[in-house]
């Protein structure tokens, strides 16, 4: 069985409140964009694990879907399987490529040996591995708040429009950008200001930008330049470091330097779940 992890983006993403156990409350809106990796996985007399593709500088032992998959056998009789996972989705870009492989790996193995675990089940699986892998099961369009766990349903249809992603290569470290934080309560709800989507560029921010921005002011540089090629919002997903465009049509030119870029239609987007 093979399939498509794909990649995700923030739309706003608010840090609202510090918890006493050092974990953040935060209000952002996820939406699933199509960049995929690849994603394999087949019965075997012994288990496998194999990743192609991009380095991901983690012990394999130690990989999302290898969890995912003792996760799985933990509570179901499931025999030993050969994973193989190509990666394209890059790794510490807040475009939650990891944590979608892994929802991705949940699933599989529920339809592959026909386990029958309901969405509900498999997100709360999902909660155990990262915060954002619970978005995956559903894949689609969310707010999440509490600390990125809780999410809702949100109505939200932007597939006439087109994306540009730009990668550095810069790794951002999640709980780095944690440490130098400031909460505070936004003006207006999120749900608000998503209402209104030719605002977005003032109502929706990241709290994440201003310090990264501060300490690589090419990713400042970057955002700066997609609103000068017609983009109508600009940001960086999550903690970053992947800053992103949303156009109304497809930009004539959308490579940055010599950094990674993509552009794809959103329209794609709407096949996912």
């Amino acid at each position: 069985m093979i399939t498509f992890p794909n990649s995700k983006i923030n739309l706003g993403l608010n840090i609202i409140n510090k918890r006493a156990n050092g974990y953040h409350d935060l209000e952002t809106c996820i939406y699933p964009i199509p960049w995929h990796d690849i994603l394999e996985i087949v019965p075997s007399k012994s288990f496998s694990f194999v990743q192609t593709g991009r380095t991901i500088p983690v012990d394999p032992k130690r990989n999302l879907c290898v969890k995912a998959y003792e996760l799985i056998k933990k509570y179901y009789r499931i025999p030993p399987t050969n994973i193989h996972l190509h990666k394209i989705i890059p790794t510490g870009a807040g475009l939650g490529g990891g944590s979608s492989d892994a929802a991705f790996t949940l699933k599989m193995l529920n339809q592959l040996f026909l386990l029958k675990i309901s969405n509900k089940r498999l997100s709360h699986y999902a909660s155990l591995l990262g915060s954002d892998c619970p978005f995956f099961i559903d894949n689609l369009p969310a707010i999440a708040s509490e600390t990125g766990t809780k999410l809702e349903p949100y109505e939200l249809n932007l597939s006439k429009y087109y994306i540009v992603v730009i990668f550095t290569g810069l790794h951002v470290n999640t709980s780095n950008s944690y440490a130098h934080i400031q909460p505070r309560v936004p003006k207006n709800s999120l749900r608000t200001s998503l209402k209104n989507i030719k605002k977005w560029h003032i109502l929706l921010r990241n709290d994440f930008e201003s310090q990264l921005f501060n300490s690589t002011p090419h990713l400042a540089e970057i955002k700066s330049w997609l609103y000068k090629q017609g983009a109508f919002y600009a940001s960086m997903s999550g903690s970053g470091s992947a800053i992103y465009g949303l156009f109304e049509n497809p930009p004539a030119i959308y490579s940055f330097k010599k950094y990674e870029c993509i552009l794809r239609s959103l329209e794609l987007s709407s096949e996912l779940s």
